[in-house]
């Protein structure tokens, strides 16, 4: 095991997308919090975070969540102020 310190934060995130990750991490019998350090560490060496699987339990839950939102999207986004 390694030794870690973890510090709470407050993040944004469009509401579906957070849906989704909610969903994956219960699917996965993980906390949102170590979801998402997984897909960080895996995007930080360039290496995909999902089993082909998982991939595809994560089209369910877009469809189910209704996000339509792509990696095209990523740094497109706007919202109403």
């Amino acid at each position: 095991m390694v030794k870690v310190e973890r510090v709470q934060t407050g993040v944004r995130v469009e509401r579906n997308v957070l849906k989704v990750l909610k969903a994956l991490a219960e699917y996965l019998d993980l906390s949102l919090g170590d979801l998402v350090e997984g897909i960080a560490l895996h995007a930080f060496e360039g290496k995909a975070p999902f089993s082909p699987e998982t991939l595809a339990k994560i089209e369910q839950l877009k469809d189910v969540y209704g996000l339509t939102l792509t990696a095209a999207d990523a740094h497109t986004l706007d919202e109403p102020r």
